[in-house]
């Protein structure tokens, strides 16, 4: 029994190891890797998909991966994005929050928060998977946050970005006035 145990944790441990090996490899400097997903907005859903090569050129723009609309977590991340969205649109600041959910979904999240950034449906989490952004292991996104510059850049990276107090938020407040 110790014995299929050990290999078992084995497998696990290595399993995961392998499934992160993805994250290791975006780093500040790298190209933010492109995508079209649909979307929505507190007032409407898109079927015209949205790109990220579409936002680029404008000013940085945020990449906030986050594991599910309606959830508490989550409920507080996109809240303090929300309060705090004039200082970020003050900084020529896109956001664009991005989870497994579908767009009506994130519509109605969105009209009940009163968000006013679009929320990305990536509901096979290819985006996710592809930022590193993806817990394999629950099936959601983790709690990450990317600043992309305006040449299409990756310039921050929060991995464990908190909703929980304003630490994760003015370190990407900072990143963000640095890229002015």
């Amino acid at each position: 029994m110790k014995i299929l145990l050990a290999v078992l944790l084995s497998l696990v441990t290595s399993g995961a190891a392998f499934a992160a090996a993805p994250s290791d490899s975006l780093k500040v400097g790298d190209a933010a890797p492109d995508f079209k997903l649909l979307w929505a907005t507190r007032d409407s859903v898109s079927f015209n998909p949205l790109s990220l090569s579409s936002l680029e050129g404008k000013g940085p723009v945020v990449l906030a991966f986050y594991p599910a609309d309606f959830s508490g977590g989550c409920t507080k991340e996109v809240c303090s994005m929300r309060d705090n969205f004039a200082s970020l649109a003050a900084l020529n600041t896109e956001v664009v929050g991005l989870s497994g959910d579908y767009p009506f979904s994130s519509h109605e999240w969105a009209k009940q928060l009163n968000l006013p950034f679009k929320l990305a449906s990536d509901h096979k989490h290819e985006v996710a998977q592809r930022y590193s952004s993806y817990d394999p292991m629950s099936g959601f996104n983790k709690r990450t946050v990317f600043a992309i510059d305006k040449a299409g850049k990756i310039a921050y990276i929060d991995m464990h970005y908190s909703p929980r107090d304003s630490v994760s938020l003015g370190k990407l407040q900072d990143a963000l006035k640095q890229m002015h």
